[in-house]
């Protein structure tokens, strides 16, 4: 394994594995985005913890692109306490709801294929599946 120079590459490296992961602070709080100091106390004893990848749809909006396909951008809290901005597949964009319940996947996403997190609905149903 290369050597990994600051947390975002840690996360990044994570999220080639497969792993959504978070970083806690001593007292147990999730600190999301991966940073070298905790937000308001300054703590730089983070821990990395694995998520369960579940959570819940807080925020969601619809982008109209001119010439492209719409999809949605939306605001997840995970069940560890802490926020992440992705998107929802496998439903319509217009469909995806605040209070949703959704669960990560990583998926290859932008020109390079990275894989990175993405959320389907909880239940595994993809519309127009049985």
């Amino acid at each position: 394994m290369t050597e990994i120079s600051s947390p975002y590459e840690t996360y990044r490296e994570h999220c080639r594995r497969g792993a959504l992961m978070h970083q806690t602070s001593l007292d147990g709080t999730a600190v999301f985005y991966p940073r070298l100091v905790a937000p308001g106390t300054g703590e730089t004893a983070l821990v990395w913890r694995e998520s369960c990848g579940r959570g819940t749809v807080y925020a969601t909006t619809v982008i109209r692109p001119r010439r492209a396909e719409p999809y949605n951008v939306v605001l997840v809290e995970l069940d560890e306490g802490f926020t992440m901005m992705s998107r929802v597949d496998g439903v319509e964009p217009e469909k995806v709801e605040i209070g949703m319940r959704v669960e990560v996947r990583m998926e290859p996403v932008g020109d390079d294929g990275e894989p990175w997190p993405v959320f389907v609905p909880a239940s595994g149903r993809i519309d127009g599946e049985g």
